[in-house]
């Protein structure tokens, strides 16, 4: 009996139409081009515009279209993670909602946060699923609606964000492809660092909140990104040096796109040439959960069966980890 490994299958994702330039923002707090783009390396970010949409309208068409490039019916998904820092609502799961939209009739499902790691500890999480042989069909989802929780006001923080979601379908490989490996990390000493101040049951909503604009996104740039400088490169190179990778095995990495000097720092450490570090920050920006599955969707064409594939996060919390795969199609 060969061993059997969580396979990611299909992949899809879904930005919102409306795009925010650089030249935008700078008519909305003081800011400029050139400076967001030697920072971050951002161009532009989707928002996600008109009323009663949330983080799950944009799961729903990458939803839809994954399962019509499998060949498959939303009723044979027997899970779903949906990995969000910005559910529908506080309760139920997002993922709930989102299996009605989609009609996944036969699916349980639940949210996972991990703010910008969420991604990859769903990955993680999905694939004991499927290895343990109690699912076949295991959907795992990350998207966000960071436009809902952060502040126009706030240069640090809104030249930074975009919304946009991802999904991709795990299903069990006995050819050695799928999640081979994963390391994954936390420091909730770092929470101080990175969160939103209210909104939960420590303060929930009042008048006095709102009016305190507690309710978005808080970052100290400089300490965030000097724990994810560091963070994200070694425990990228952790699960090489694990698994007995050099950079010329490694086909693909696909780090979060928070900032591009971080993911810089990140092929750096690998020692991944630049032409294989997958990059779309430019035209995204940060999309939170949604950043790594953009990316395996827009590059799934270049993508070989076999091909070594690194993914690797960091987020608030902290939470931080890596993951590594073999692609199967």
């Amino acid at each position: 009996m060969s061993k059997i490994h969580a396979a990611i299958t299909a992949v899809h994702g879904y930005a919102p139409e409306y795009v925010l330039t650089n030249q935008e923002l700078e008519t909305m707090v003081d800011t400029n081009d050139e400076w967001i783009t030697t920072r971050t390396g951002i161009k532009e970010r989707r928002i996600q515009k008109g009323e009663g949409l949330a983080t799950s309208d944009m799961a729903v068409p990458a939803v839809e279209m994954l399962l019509k490039k499998r060949g498959i019916t939303a009723d044979e998904i027997e899970l779903i993670i949906f990995c969000t820092t910005t559910p529908d609502m506080p309760f139920p799961a997002t993922a709930n909602i989102l299996a009605d939209k989609v009609g996944a009739k036969n699916a349980w499902g639940y949210d996972l946060q991990a703010a910008c790691s969420g991604f990859i500890y769903g990955l993680a999480t999905g694939a004991q699923f499927i290895e343990s042989g109690k699912h076949k069909k295991v959907l795992v989802i990350g998207g966000d609606k960071m436009s809902s929780i952060v502040n126009y006001e706030d240069r640090a923080t809104c030249i930074i964000f975009g919304d946009g979601a991802g999904a991709v379908l795990l299903e069990p490989d006995t050819e050695g492809n799928g999640i081979i490996d994963s390391i994954l990390k936390s420091d909730g000493a770092g929470r101080i660092y990175l969160h939103q101040k209210a909104g939960g049951s420590l303060k929930p909503a009042s008048h006095e909140t709102v009016d305190a604009k507690e309710h978005y996104a808080y970052q100290e740039g400089q300490a965030v990104f000097k724990f994810a400088v560091t963070n994200m490169a070694d425990v990228a190179a952790e699960v090489m040096e694990k698994n007995e990778l050099t950079a010329d095995d490694i086909a693909w990495l696909v780090p979060h796109q928070a900032n591009k000097r971080i993911i810089d720092a990140t092929a750096n450490r690998t020692g991944v040439s630049a032409d294989k570090v997958i990059i779309n920050i430019d035209r995204y920006g940060n999309t939170t959960n949604g950043t790594i599955p953009l990316c395996l969707w827009e590059w799934e064409d270049k993508f070989k069966k076999g091909d070594n594939i690194i993914l690797a996060a960091f987020g608030g919390g902290f939470t931080w980890g890596s993951v590594y795969l073999k692609w199967a199609y």
